[in-house]
């Protein structure tokens, strides 16, 4: 095989549960060499499931296999002085170095940015937390239901008149990994330039405010309007929603006013329904929006109930109107187009087996992606990385261990 976009890169991963160790997956599948730290008792995401049987283990959550494929795995303490210095001895030669931690424990440490590059003038040094480096909460601790609320997104996601929700699946870790691979990439394009590596700052209440809430902050500017929570639909133009169908769910986007009228055509069998024609309140679809949706769900409800989503989906695509089915996991994993594209792959763990992962999010002709390993077993490769690079002894190793340094 032919080497890979990212082959000869070397990264340090000290980071846990999603947006760390997602923005070293990226990496990872692209041929960067990628040693994944882990404290003695192991990354957060090994006790999260989903796990085969539903029996927990920690070396077969489906979340830490899917996370650490591709990657060297190494467990070590640097709360200790040995764990530490052990730390910077594999920062010395990384190109980078993706953490997770508070900036005030990374000081503490020693281990800050400042301190680093004077022993590695180009590391490029990617830190992903709830809140970022500056600012008074950038020694919170914060999850994706923290980031999404100061990020914007929570005030506009649950049912009017209950708790605000934030979007499900911790996308907003999977976002924030995403945007700190991005900018490290970025930032080597930088060294490559100038020979020096730089902090990459990524706070992911920011990632959340800029993916999500441009258009609630447009939508304030340019027509006063106040994003509440408003359940299944999204306030502005109607239909912006989800609908119950026969067979499960439909997602109904029209903003374009042609895109309504094809739908509403579709009702009438080539002709708009007479009663939405004849009826004035209709007509100002942000009206209806906002007055009206209930009444026109109620409406639409005999023919959604009377299909199913295929059926839905085929008759929309035809007439080319953007409406599409709400899909389950099983419909996911067994999607045809999906299948074509070959997405999903599969290959085997010492201890959970075989099974089914998400694959390449894009395909590149010349340098391949692929999965090289599998997730590794805790502690994997001390070995190999403290002995065969580092020059430790076995007995040595043995030691530290004993000391509750790996």
């Amino acid at each position: 095989m032919a080497d890979r976009a990212l082959t000869g890169l070397k990264v340090i991963e000290w980071a846990s549960f999603i947006a760390g160790p997602y923005c070293g997956k990226l990496l990872a599948d692209l041929g960067a060499e990628v040693i994944k730290v882990e404290r003695p008792d192991g990354d957060e995401s090994r006790q999260r499931g989903p796990f085969p049987d539903h029996v927990p283990h920690p070396e077969k959550s489906g979340l830490f296999l899917y996370l650490n494929a591709n990657k060297l795995g190494v467990t070590l303490n640097p709360d200790t002085d040995t764990g530490k210095n052990i730390l910077q001895d594999m920062i010395k030669t990384a190109d980078i170095l993706i953490e997770d931690h508070l900036p005030s424990e990374i000081e503490q440490l020693g281990l800050d940015y400042a301190r680093l590059r004077e022993i590695n003038p180009g590391l490029i040094m990617v830190s992903i937390t709830a809140f970022g480096q500056t600012g008074p909460y950038k020694d919170y601790k914060g999850y994706a239901i923290n980031a999404s609320a100061l990020g914007g997104q929570s005030v506009c996601a649950g049912e009017r008149g209950r708790e605000p929700l934030t979007p499900p699946l911790c996308l907003g870790h999977y976002q924030s990994g995403t945007a700190g691979a991005t900018a490290a990439m970025a930032a080597l394009f930088g060294r490559d330039l100038t020979g020096h590596g730089q902090h990459v700052d990524i706070s992911e209440a920011q990632v959340w405010a800029t993916l999500h809430t441009g258009n609630q902050e447009s939508s304030f500017i340019m027509h006063g309007m106040k994003r509440i929570r408003w359940g299944h639909r999204t306030p502005g133009v109607y239909p912006y929603t989800i609908l119950p169908c026969k067979d499960g769910f439909i997602s109904m986007i029209a903003i374009q006013g042609y895109q309504w009228k094809r739908f509403l055509e579709l009702l009438g069998e080539g002709s708009v329904p007479e009663w939405y024609a004849n009826e004035p309140r209709y007509q100002d679809r942000r009206e209806l929006s906002l007055k009206y949706a209930d009444e026109m769900d109620s409406l639409l409800a005999p023919w959604l109930m009377s299909h199913t989503k295929k059926e839905i989906y085929d008759l929309c695509l035809e007439k080319r109107i953007p409406f599409a089915p709400v899909r389950n996991m099983e419909e996911v994993v067994n999607d045809e187009h999906l299948k074509v594209r070959e997405y999903f792959v599969e290959y085997d763990h010492p201890a959970a087996g075989r099974l089914k992962y998400p694959g390449a999010p894009g395909k590149f002709t010349e340098t391949p992606w692929s999965i090289e390993v599998p997730a590794p077993l805790l502690g994997q490769h001390n070995e190999d990385i403290y002995c065969g690079r580092l020059g430790y002894a076995k007995q040595e190793l043995a030691e530290l261990r004993i000391g509750g340094v790996i």
